[in-house]
């Protein structure tokens, strides 16, 4: 599976990455945060469909692209069935106050929970309930690639906020124990900032060294 990461010119907004099946040209971008005329070119020079729009929660710098890509694509939106809500309603998803504009309603077509398997081709990608962000967070692993897509649970050296009214400190440490004790590593490419490891979260990072103490 080809994994590219998406340089949406907003600096603000949240990491948006393009994962390409490379026999079927079945594809899907994860966060779209930001809605740019690119996304086409993007898809045609990567020979690839868009079937899916993965969200890893439901907070507006993740999601405000949602409507006009599925508009231009057609594509499934998919969303932890906690955080469906954040798609219709700027309170939940933090957009009433932080954006200057209007926050498009959108309804997802695909309502994920623990467990659940989306494929691309016969690439398959996991949904990792992780709460704590907020109540839908998920992680999307991809076991083909050894990759964590880990949203705002885990990034390098630190973990995602829980002080919005859907987070929880407690669950965000029960869901870190959860990723820190799959088996081997994995490439990380989180929310935010840089991409890392697995392992070098499991030595370095102060959040996680916090709480295991």
């Amino acid at each position: 599976m080809k994994i590219l990461t998406l340089d949406l010119g907003h600096e603000m907004f949240a990491n948006c990455y393009l994962l390409v099946d490379e026999k079927t040209g079945e594809a899907a971008i994860v966060d779209p945060a930001w809605y740019v005329d690119e996304f086409n070119g993007i898809l045609e020079k990567n020979n690839a469909k868009l079937k899916y729009i993965l969200l890893t929660h439901g907070h507006f710098d993740h999601i405000f692209g949602v409507h006009g890509l599925k508009g231009a694509t057609g594509a499934k939106v998919v969303i932890h069935f906690k955080d469906s809500e954040h798609l219709i309603d700027p309170k939940k998803s933090l957009a009433e106050g932080n954006m200057p504009d209007p926050q498009i309603p959108v309804t997802a077509d695909i309502l994920i929970k623990e467990g659940d398997v989306l494929t691309l081709g016969d690439e398959e990608i996991k949904a990792m309930s992780t709460p704590g962000h907020t109540m839908g967070s998920v992680c999307y692993i991809i076991e083909s690639e050894k990759t964590i897509i880990s949203g705002d649970t885990l990034f390098c050296m630190t973990a995602g906020r829980t002080d919005f009214p859907d987070g929880s400190d407690e669950l965000m440490v029960k869901s870190l124990k959860r990723l820190i004790a799959l088996d081997g590593d994995y490439r990380v490419l989180p929310g935010h900032n840089r991409e890392t490891t697995l392992e070098s979260e499991r030595k370095r990072n102060w959040y996680i060294r916090r709480m295991v103490k």
